[in-house]
């Protein structure tokens, strides 16, 4: 009895211990990462911030930041700033002697530029902006700063006070504007008028401004039409320098000044800003005249930097990978830095021969890594999560299959921990927005994602990058235009036979959930394609194409992007598309959350489909909303919610043997301590 006792004993410690050691929502919220990144003119030091969230207990809000600076040579780093204030946008004074940045700091009511003085461990407020600083460029010739501000029209502020509040829809947008600060003077003087500025970076020497504007200060239109405008600080001239047709990404100024790298669309309806493109200064703005240095790159590029006057450097999406490559502007050769690391990373920062960026692997949540471009050596400068090596994770591997009509496709496929050859498991399929999006085989596990959450729970989880995605090149990411979730819905189900027919996934246990267009997936295959699927997450997800279009911040982007043609035009097959049309007869228990102030995906969407499944389906429905969110939750009360609610759907319909035809509660056990 007593030997019987024992292995009872050690039988039971063992599940204990192995519960303990999977990775678990909570973990989640334990996660440090590193966030700003900037390196020293000089290319000798890197600064950059650790964010690590706040307790539960305390009062929600953005989480904290550390602010570290590495000594690259000798791979010493000294912490500079602990204490609980926010702070972003971190850069260098052009003598790498002090630190810059945007906060709110000293009573400042709104968000200003300060410097921070290594040595002394302090910071000083540098300007005074009527309104918050939203983004700035140090002029390397450290005599003045550009900086852009939004200024509100305040005329009707007296009538709002006595309850004329009546909000005039995008005609009260404020202005975003450019002005310039001058040390010597200590004046601002404002250098645009009547159209929007979204980014602005000085040329080398430190006379003319590469700006990213368009007309109008709304969402649709920095999406849409953006232009490179050259901004002249003394004369306060707006030319233009390229006349890109469609999206427009990241722009850098070569050394020597004379030209502009940056990335874009190849046309109006390419839905990726991914093709890396090179204008001289000045330019005869013919888009058509410039050389796309990544034309029939089965890739898409992310960040480009120079290295030197004849030298640019480029990460890039391919397939599940990134990739960092090097490349002479007048020869085809093209190197990669980082071949072979498994290294997953979005943009990099360079300056003086240092490289330094932000990577993660599948098994690591993410650290800074520098690369040095003499010796072109990658190095791992820090370990802020060690104790995630003491969790088991599920195996993670690039997925690849063919689909019906012979297409390849691909995406990553994460294992149950102790996966049993020859064992037939539940599946979650995760499902990316966009669709101009992509999964990379990297660490897959935040708030959203249910990555190693759900491995530790026995689950696979299947993430497909279906055509439309980013990272296959311009044909593919347009495979899906005018036609949306139809073949590109046939991928994701493609993908899940491949994994039944090899005995991995139970085909009466398969769950789909995602947010934004992977929320519209998921209304999407809890009706349209009900058989198929025993429990959907639909987050922020569109459910009727017909009146979302009207209703979304991004109309012209939907127009040109993805539909190309207008709702009227093809009035039946855009309802045919839409969730609510199939909600008749579902069989899916359907989980539907939203942010009550998403402007990206009307909150009415999620309601349509919650009336017509409440209506018209056969099975459970709950609608959530989330107070105060957006396209996505911010704050950590509402992410830890939505991660543990959703999993306990899934669990509830995929592997209890709980009544199906019932809910599971409403009241969550969050497991955390609130004062």
């Amino acid at each position: 009895m007593r030997i019987l006792a024992l292995l009872i004993l050690v039988a039971n410690t063992t599940v204990l211990f192995g519960q303990e050691s999977v990775f678990t929502s909570h973990d989640i919220f334990k996660m440090k990462h590193v966030g700003n990144i900037a390196v020293s003119p000089d290319g000798k030091q890197v600064a950059y911030t650790i964010a690590t969230g706040r307790d539960f207990s305390e009062k929600t809000g953005p989480s904290y930041k550390e602010l570290f600076v590495l000594d690259v040579s000798t791979g010493e780093i000294k912490s500079h700033y602990n204490k609980k204030k926010s702070f972003h946008h971190l850069g260098w004074t052009p003598d790498s002697k002090s630190l810059t940045f945007l906060a709110k700091w000293f009573n400042a009511k709104k968000t200003q530029i300060y410097t921070f003085d290594l040595g002394m461990d302090s910071a000083t407020q540098v300007t005074n902006s009527v309104t918050s600083v939203q983004d700035f460029d140090w002029n390397p010739n450290n005599t003045s700063i550009a900086y852009i501000s939004s200024v509100s029209d305040t005329s009707r502020n007296a009538w709002k006070d006595k309850g004329f509040n009546a909000e005039i829809y995008e005609e009260e947008v404020p202005e975003k504007n450019l002005y310039l600060y001058e040390f010597a003077s200590k004046s601002t003087a404002q250098l645009t008028k009547g159209i929007a500025v979204y980014s602005v970076q000085w040329n080398p020497a430190g006379d003319l401004i590469a700006a990213k504007i368009s007309t109008k200060n709304l969402i649709d239109y920095k999406y849409m039409f953006s232009k490179i405008q050259i901004i002249n600080p003394k004369t306060k001239e707006v030319k233009l320098l390229v006349n890109n047709p469609g999206k427009l990404g990241g722009l850098a100024w070569s050394p020597d000044g004379k030209r502009i790298a940056f990335i874009s669309g190849v046309d109006i309806n390419d839905p990726v800003n991914g093709s890396l493109f090179i204008a001289k200064v000045p330019n005869k703005k013919d888009f058509s005249q410039l050389i796309n240095y990544s034309r029939e790159f089965e890739g898409s590029v992310t960040h480009v930097e120079w290295s030197d006057a004849n030298t640019v450097i480029y990460s890039a999406d391919e397939s599940v990978d990134v990739t960092l490559n090097m490349r002479a502007i007048d020869e085809d050769k093209i190197e990669n830095l980082i071949e072979g690391k498994g290294l997953v990373f979005r943009g990099f920062y360079l300056n003086n021969g240092t490289i330094a960026l932000n990577g993660n692997t599948w098994e690591n949540p993410g650290d800074l890594f520098t690369i040095d471009l003499t010796k072109k050596k990658l190095v791992q400068r820090t370990d802020i999560n060690p104790w995630v090596k003491d969790k088991k994770l599920g195996k993670q591997e690039k997925l690849s299959y063919t689909s019906r009509d012979s297409k390849k496709i691909e995406g990553v496929l994460i294992y149950p921990v102790d996966y049993k050859e020859g064992t037939k498991y539940p599946l979650i399929n995760y499902i990316h927005g966009g669709p101009e999006a992509c999964e990379k085989n990297g660490w897959a596990t935040y708030y959203s994602k249910w990555g190693q959450v759900a491995a530790g729970k026995g689950y696979f989880v299947f993430m497909p990058n279906y055509r439309g995605s980013s990272g296959r090149g311009v044909g593919f990411s347009k495979a899906d235009q005018g036609d949306m979730g139809d073949e590109e819905f046939n991928d994701v189900i493609d993908g899940i036979d491949y994994l039944i027919n090899k005995g991995m996934v139970d085909k009466a246990r398969v769950g789909i959930g995602g947010g934004s267009y992977g929320g519209y997936f998921s209304g999407w295959g809890a009706t349209k394609h009900t058989s198929r699927f025993a429990a959907a997450v639909a987050f922020v997800g569109i459910s009727d194409q017909v009146s979302k279009r009207y209703t979304t911040d991004i109309p012209w982007e939907s127009y040109y992007s993805h539909w190309t043609f207008w709702t009227y035009e093809k009035f039946d097959l855009v309802f045919d598309r839409s969730p609510i049309k199939y909600a008749n007869g579902s069989q899916t228990a359907t989980l539907i959350l939203h942010g009550k102030e998403d402007p990206r995906v009307h909150p009415s969407q999620s309601l349509e489909l919650y009336r017509a499944l409440k209506m018209h389906g056969k099975a459970p429905v709950r609608l959530v909303w989330y107070p105060g969110e957006g396209h996505g939750n911010r704050k950590n009360p509402a992410r830890l919610d939505y991660n543990l609610r959703t999993l306990e759907w899934f669990d509830y319909y995929l592997k209890s043997d709980n009544d199906k035809t019932r809910k599971p509660s409403k009241d969550l056990d969050y497991g955390v301590e609130i004062d």
